[in-house]
């Protein structure tokens, strides 16, 4: 045997297993192709969202979601995870309806742990997320209580970081809204309340978290779209929206250097609680969301995805960004 032999022989060897496993390829890929190519047959079609005109409603602050004709859809049966967020801690203000309860959902069904906050008289809907966080096999904290004070807001965090071990995701998301015709009919008690509730309360909770938070995590603040386009019977909460974008511009910058990102979410009109305990006129609740291209509002279900791309590793090169969501209107 010449010193070429063992070489020829082991390509011989090896060529007639790869003609082997390409056959078995090529039968398995034809067995497999019918169901392959029924499948890329049904593509997903959009879901039939809600429309205006809605039925005039109203409810005392700060609202249940359960109680909305129609329901919100959360993503309480469509959002399906792909542990994107895997054993992440996240602590999200406002998580019993609306945007906020979206995206704990969606944190849970993504594989992270989840604290939300609200106020006591939300703990009907609190519960049902509580129930759903739990179904994914995750943790769920619920804590209770008003984030107008600064002591709260302490409170909270520790609370959050206690409970669940840590802290790698924040986002601040509760809201305050209340429609006059006229600046002259805004009390200094609602500009306070929108004030605390909406900048205020970011500021402290913030303030809190930093410390606790390593390199890797995140900061995701809810502003608006009415932080470019302010809606003429909501300037208190518009201004507060505005702070709230340049919150985040400004804290981007300064916690990049310890490897934090901070993003916003301005979302255009969605159909949730704050809408119907004052946050439209009647009028324009009935008409709410018709202004936009797409005719309708959007559903918190629709920014799920938004708020786990931000807290997730495929936006890590995005810090200081607003992300929006407004049905066709082209803020931001």
């Amino acid at each position: 045997m010449d010193a070429d032999q063992p070489n020829r022989s082991r390509r011989t060897v090896l060529g007639g297993m790869a003609g082997g496993l390409l056959a078995t390829a090529a039968t398995s890929s034809n067995a497999q192709a019918p169901a392959a190519a029924t499948s890329a047959a049904t593509p997903r079609a959009p879901k039939n969202y809600p429309k205006p005109p809605f039925k005039v409603q109203e409810q005392p602050w700060p609202g249940l979601a359960s109680k909305m004709n129609p329901r919100p859809d959360h993503g309480e049966t469509s959002y399906k995870g792909s542990g994107r967020l895997a054993g992440r801690k996240a602590l999200i203000t406002g998580g019993d309806s609306g945007i906020g309860r979206a995206a704990a959902i969606a944190y849970a069904r993504e594989g992270a742990d989840v604290a939300i906050n609200y106020l006591p008289a939300e703990e009907p809907d609190a519960r049902e997320v509580v129930a759903l966080i739990r179904a994914e096999g995750r943790k769920a904290v619920a804590i209770p209580g008003d984030i107008r004070t600064e002591a709260f807001c302490k409170k909270l965090v520790a609370d959050a970081v206690r409970e669940l071990g840590g802290l790698d995701i924040l986002v601040n998301n509760a809201a305050r809204q209340a429609a006059q015709e006229s600046i002259l009919d805004i009390t200094s008690q609602q500009f306070d309340d929108v004030f605390k509730t909406n900048v205020y309360a970011m500021f402290w909770i913030t303030k809190a978290a930093v410390p606790h938070l390593k390199e890797g995590a995140v900061i995701i603040n809810t502003a608006s779209v009415n932080s470019y386009d302010p809606g003429e019977t909501i300037i208190d909460y518009a201004a507060s929206k505005g702070a709230i974008m340049i919150f985040t511009k400004g804290l981007a910058k300064q916690l990049a250097a310890k490897g934090i990102r901070v993003n916003a979410v301005a979302p255009g009109p969605f159909w949730t609680p704050l809408q119907v305990v004052g946050g439209q006129t009647p009028e324009g609740l009935a008409k709410f969301g018709s202004e936009t291209p797409m005719k309708r509002p959007g559903q918190p279900a629709e920014l799920a995805g938004v708020y786990v791309l931000l807290a997730s590793d495929e936006s890590s090169y995005s810090t200081g960004q607003v992300f929006g969501a407004s049905g066709g209107k082209g803020v931001p």
